[in-house]
């Protein structure tokens, strides 16, 4: 994995700082935009049905791994986006989150409250912008 210098920046003039995330990040490379990651297992099982902590590491392993397809890591990630049906399972999915991420330069992120995602028993699903090194070879392509 290649490193991209990123800028993190938690006190922009006139915004109240940030706690858990950060307002900017920008850096050099090009940008990966990661499709919503759900709680699925590779053989598409679900893990942790009911369990907001259960369903986040197999969310974020799922990231990981979507990450290092394109040479990259959670140290790339500039910005989350999270996709709850419960904000009672924040802290729980954020206490996950921080076993994958510098917590010291942690990316720009958002939460939704959502009234459903795509399986009534999924509490949760995150989607991930983040910058590839400029050096990374380009994916290879499927075809179908």
């Amino acid at each position: 994995m290649t490193d991209v210098p990123l800028t993190h920046i938690s006190r922009p003039d006139g915004v109240v700082p940030s706690s858990g995330y950060t307002h900017l990040v920008t850096g050099p490379g090009q940008l990966a935009a990661l499709a919503g990651q759900m709680p699925f297992a590779p053989d598409g099982s679900l893990v942790g049905e009911g369990d907001p902590e259960a369903q986040a590491r197999q969310v974020f392993t799922n990231m990981r791994g979507v990450l290092a397809a394109a040479d990259a890591g959670f140290d790339n990630v500039i910005k989350l986006t999270y996709y709850v049906t419960d904000a009672a399972h924040i802290p729980a999915i954020l206490a996950v989150r921080d076993e994958f991420i510098d917590t010291k330069r942690p990316p720009a992120s958002t939460v939704v409250q959502v009234a459903a995602l795509y399986r009534p028993e999924l509490l949760l699903e995150v989607d991930a912008f983040a910058l590839v090194p400029p050096t990374s070879p380009a994916p290879t392509r499927e075809t179908r």
